[in-house]
């Protein structure tokens, strides 16, 4: 991904991520518009399609709010404690009509990018759930999390997805950066090892484990690894949100590993907490 520093001196986004999502939450909004009956369940999930759009259109005021400098606690970021914000502003938030919440959530997608189109210090950084992100990770976090509902979305609706090869290589600067945060603790306790992951096409990284700390390593995989996987892009996303089964994938061959420790991974999905 390229950057090109504007004349203001401000620095744009990764090329292509301000056009994702844009894109994504247009196809979201479609999904929603079409929804004969937002009060069907989504698969998986507890909620009903009116229940995940007015999700996304909370969390999109949330993240155009936090592109504007403004301040918006919501949990501190464990599981618990996002679920329980998630059900505390649906709570309050009582909208579910489709075309309402159609137009909320391109309006705030569109209100995220304007917040981040104009110039800021190189300091700058958004407090979020999930700690400290720069510009690019707090857009890169935003396309994630749309691409998660959207997906839901559209299974719930029986409609084509939208997570695509290029949509995940623009979500890893955010997954990168919260894979030490949502580590289950549990599950790394007491495990030393190395890993080199890579996305077919895409990039490979590493994630190193001692200790019960977790290190990653974008772009710099260990040159021993005690395992080494290849994934197919959607399919790491979906893994990584929790939306994917990775015995399937396995099975279905979207997933390869080898190394000295070929074990370690079945592993590594329990490592991680979805966020």
């Amino acid at each position: 991904m390229h950057t090109t520093v504007r004349q203001d001196g401000s620095l744009p986004l990764p090329d292509g991520l301000g056009q994702a999502i844009r894109g994504t939450a247009e196809e979201i909004a479609t999904l929603v518009r079409n929804a004969g009956d937002t009060a069907l369940a989504v698969p998986g999930s507890q909620w009903t399609v009116g229940e995940a759009a007015a999700h996304l259109a909370i969390a999109n005021e949330l993240m155009a709010d936090l592109a504007a400098g403004r301040e918006r606690p919501y949990g501190d970021g464990t599981p618990q404690s996002l679920a329980g914000a998630n059900a505390e502003s649906l709570a309050v938030f009582r909208e579910r009509r489709a075309e309402p919440l159609a137009t909320m959530i391109m309006k705030q997608a569109e209100a995220f990018l304007d917040a981040l189109a104009r110039p800021a210090a190189d300091s700058w950084a958004a407090a979020t759930p999930l700690g400290l992100m720069s510009r690019s990770v707090l857009a890169s976090y935003l396309l994630t999390h749309m691409l998660g509902h959207g997906y839901d979305l559209a299974r719930a609706l029986k409609r084509p997805h939208m997570v695509d090869r290029a949509r995940v290589g623009l979500c890893m600067p955010f997954m990168l950066s919260v894979m030490p945060r949502v580590a289950n603790p549990a599950a790394t306790a007491g495990l030393t090892a190395r890993y080199r992951i890579r996305l077919r096409g895409g990039e490979a990284f590493g994630v190193s484990l001692a200790d019960g700390a977790v290190q990653v390593t974008p772009g710099a995989p260990p040159q021993r690894a005690d395992c080494t996987i290849v994934l197919e892009p959607v399919a790491f996303l979906l893994i990584a949100l929790g939306r994917r089964n990775p015995w399937r994938a396995i099975a279905q061959g979207q997933v390869l590993a080898w190394g000295p420790r070929p074990w370690l991974a079945s592993r590594f999905p329990t490592l991680f907490t979805a966020p």
